[in-house]
């Protein structure tokens, strides 16, 4: 019996699983890169397509990776404001580094650095992480929660007919509903 073990298996063992959703979200990320050399690219950004057991495992991975994300860019930008745009090893940079000024900004900074190597233990790929904090977590900066969703397809897979879904990030194809025109008025209707 299962008593108090939640979530799904998957049909694997628990490392498995773990790299399984690894790669998932990483697969997410790297969904958003528009570089044209980028092997597998797919056809759609900011979506992938899996079973539905498998979306719905990943999505709050997902989710918990952009918020950690996003608090690691406010620490960035603070420390932004401390930071310097001398070139490294030029007689400026130097005095800066030496300054109470560079002091502040690794302060500043360490959240941010913080925030991209818990992300990286997350997802465990450089490339998936610095595209979430260039990419992503921008694109969610205003936004408290809800950043994925899944939308089961209609067509099963083909050779076993397991549930497929899409996970998307919110936001990029949303449904705008239009507004309903107001009723029209009659003359002499009475009005309440």
């Amino acid at each position: 019996m299962r008593h108090r073990r939640k979530g799904r298996t998957l049909g694997r063992c628990p490392s498995h699983q773990r790299a399984l959703l690894k790669n998932l979200a990483s697969a997410l990320f790297l969904s958003m890169d528009d570089d044209d050399l980028a092997d597998n690219k797919p056809k759609v950004r900011g979506r992938i397509i899996t079973t539905l057991a498998k979306a719905k495992e990943v999505r709050p991975l997902v989710e918990r990776s952009i918020t950690i994300a996003r608090k690691g860019l406010v620490a960035e930008e603070a420390a932004a404001q401390h930071g310097t745009d001398a070139s490294p090893g030029s007689q400026a940079w130097k005095s800066w580094r030496e300054s109470e000024q560079w002091n502040r900004w690794a302060k500043a900074r360490a959240g941010g650095v913080n925030a991209r190597r818990r992300v990286l233990s997350l997802i465990g790929d450089k490339r998936a992480v610095r595209l979430l904090f260039a990419e992503v977590a921008p694109q969610f900066a205003d936004r408290p929660g809800g950043y994925t969703r899944v939308l089961k397809l209609s067509k099963p897979r083909l050779g076993d007919a397991g549930p497929r879904a899409i996970l998307e990030f919110v936001g990029v194809r949303d449904r705008v509903s239009a507004k309903a025109a107001p009723a029209p008025k009659f003359e002499g209707a009475a009005t309440e």
